[in-house]
């Protein structure tokens, strides 16, 4: 237990029970009061993009009966719009709003950018988790504004750092196999092997579509690199066009360098697209 305590900075301590500790030295915390719905304004460095309806719902009728328990934990704003930045508590904040209340219980506390992130991702994980790409987004702004490495992260988010890295890798896949992951329609484990395939969206389908287990896709996965193998040079030439057209590529090189190229389109509207921007390009 005093090995996790270790690792949580100041203005987890303030959040998470430590209060006592600082209030004779840096006085973290420094008081609960109330607030307008309106004076506050979400956290920039919120790493929860996506909130669920439903639980909102049953979140603000809980809120209507019995009031917020637990106050919003603020900082001072630095905006000359609103008093106070929200640190943890955007659901009840949100809730709060749809439950009809003026004013919200909040803690004040004194962070600057780095804890308030650190409380927010620490806040997210602990109370209601987040979904993966979420985790992994809010491990990267840690890394890349903040400059934590990847071991300093593990040990400040009480996660073996293995979690840490493969988290992180998941945000190397293409963006409609992110948005299934952020969706909940892929888990982490489905979509982990697909990490630097070629083909990783067809097969990310085909996981969907017939709800394999893990082991599924590590033979589906094997069977997939033996029937389609990429020379290195045409794997870049299709990543090219795919980031060019913004649509799906498939290349398929034989051995005498003749083959096909397969542009992938959901919808009349996306060919009629795609076929203007053919036109177009022979026209030039």
């Amino acid at each position: 237990m005093n090995s996790k305590k270790k690792g949580l900075g100041k203005g987890l301590s303030a959040l998470f029970g430590d209060q006592k500790k600082d209030q004779n030295t840096n006085k973290k915390a420094e008081n609960l009061t109330k607030a307008l719905i309106g004076d506050l304004a979400r956290n920039k460095y919120q790493p929860r993009t996506i909130f669920d309806d439903e639980k909102l719902k049953e979140l603000s009728a809980s809120i209507k009966k019995n009031g917020i328990i637990q106050p919003i934990a603020v900082r001072k704003s630095k905006s000359s719009k609103e008093t106070y930045e929200i640190v943890a508590g955007e659901r009840r904040w949100l809730a709060a709003q749809k439950a009809g209340l003026h004013e919200v219980p909040i803690t004040i506390l004194d962070l600057n950018d780095s804890e308030t992130l650190e409380v927010a991702i620490v806040e997210n994980i602990q109370r209601e988790d987040l979904n993966i790409i979420e985790e992994a987004k809010g491990y990267k702004r840690l890394h890349e504004e903040f400059g934590y490495d990847q071991d300093k992260i593990a040990k400040f988010m009480s996660k073996s750092r293995s979690h840490v890295s493969n988290t992180l890798r998941l945000l190397n896949l293409p963006k409609d196999i992110i948005s299934m992951l952020e969706q909940g329609e892929l888990t982490a484990g489905q979509a982990r092997p697909l990490i630097g395939m070629p083909n990783a969206s067809s097969i990310a389908e085909e996981i969907v579509a017939k709800k394999l287990s893990a082991r599924s896709i590590e033979n589906l996965k094997k069977r997939k690199e033996k029937s389609f193998t990429v020379d290195p040079n045409i794997f870049e030439v299709q990543r090219e066009l795919e980031r060019v057209l913004g649509y799906r590529i498939q290349i398929v090189n034989k051995k005498n360098n003749s083959g096909k190229l397969v542009v992938e389109y959901k919808n009349l509207d996306q060919l009629e697209y795609i076929s203007n921007l053919l036109k177009n390009k022979s026209k030039s």
